[in-house]
């Protein structure tokens, strides 16, 4: 059986998690490089100036706030930016931090 990780629904995301989530800027680092990439990041694929631990972490809180979405694919955790999701709850925010931080408008890949 694969291991699953468990992600809330679009509509139980909250705007203070959100936020709280977006106002870290490794937390948007994440985010920033999910938006200008593809979908389906495995965690390695990102130059973090911290350790492992503190990275799993960060994707951690950006999942359970509802910003990402991971699977498994094999040993590696693949990263999704929910950027249709966020964008139905809160429109125009993520757009907006994806913008101020300098990576344009989000890819329609995801």
């Amino acid at each position: 059986m694969p291991r699953e990780l468990t992600h809330p629904e679009a509509d139980a995301v909250t705007l203070d998690s959100v936020l709280a989530a977006l106002a870290d800027p490794v937390r948007r680092t994440i985010v920033t490089q999910l938006a200008r990439g593809h979908s389906d990041q495995a965690c390695i694929a990102f130059d973090l100036p911290v350790s492992k631990s503190t990275s799993t972490h960060h994707f951690r809180v950006l999942r359970e706030a509802g910003l990402i979405t991971q699977r498994y694919e094999g040993t590696a955790i693949l990263n999704t930016l929910r950027i249709d999701d966020v964008e139905a709850r809160f429109p125009g925010l993520l757009t907006s931090v994806i913008a101020a931080a300098g990576a344009g408008t989000p890819s329609d890949e995801g």
